[in-house]
């Protein structure tokens, strides 16, 4: 019987403030010690850890090439904060502070990657209320190369379960 290989899709680090502890080698290297063929990195509203991520990956695939043995892809990603309905509006109807749903973008491509910068840096320059939101108009803008998840419970499919 094969052993299918996993690849976890929604992974928070250090760079994820109360959510995550992980420095970036830890985390190249405990993918590595579970056989994982690759990594998503997907903080909670930024792309801080991103490049450190990235190079973190990449300095171990070359050193497990000249081993022989299997390098480890990174895929890069956010949680991103959904308005409920437009970014601009800095108001809420019930008056609590968590005002978005979450939503895991991964990037497919380097056009993908372009895409969730763009997205990210507007949810912190334009849409920032208590978090970095984004809305579903941005997120159609730049769609492109782009996989969107739903599986954290604080999404928008989970909570309407």
């Amino acid at each position: 019987m094969s052993k299918t290989p996993f690849v976890h899709l929604h992974v928070h680090s250090e760079y994820s403030l109360l959510d995550g502890a992980i420095r970036m080698e830890q985390l190249i290297g405990k993918a590595a010690e579970f056989g994982m063929p690759a990594i998503a990195l997907t903080d909670h509203g930024n792309l801080f850890g991103a490049v450190e991520f990235y190079q973190a990956a990449e300095a171990f695939s070359e050193a497990a090439k000249e081993k022989g043995e299997a390098p480890i892809k990174p895929i890069i990603g956010c949680e991103i904060y959904v308005a409920p309905g437009s970014m601009h509006e800095k108001k809420t109807a019930n008056g609590g502070k968590d005002v978005a749903f979450h939503m895991t973008l991964l990037a497919s491509d380097d056009e993908g990657y372009r895409n969730l910068v763009k997205i990210s840096t507007a949810a912190h320059l334009d849409g920032f209320y208590y978090k970095p939101r984004v809305d579903r108009e941005l997120l159609a803008r730049h769609s492109k190369g782009l996989i969107a998840l739903s599986g954290c419970l604080k999404g928008e499919v989970n909570m309407a379960l």
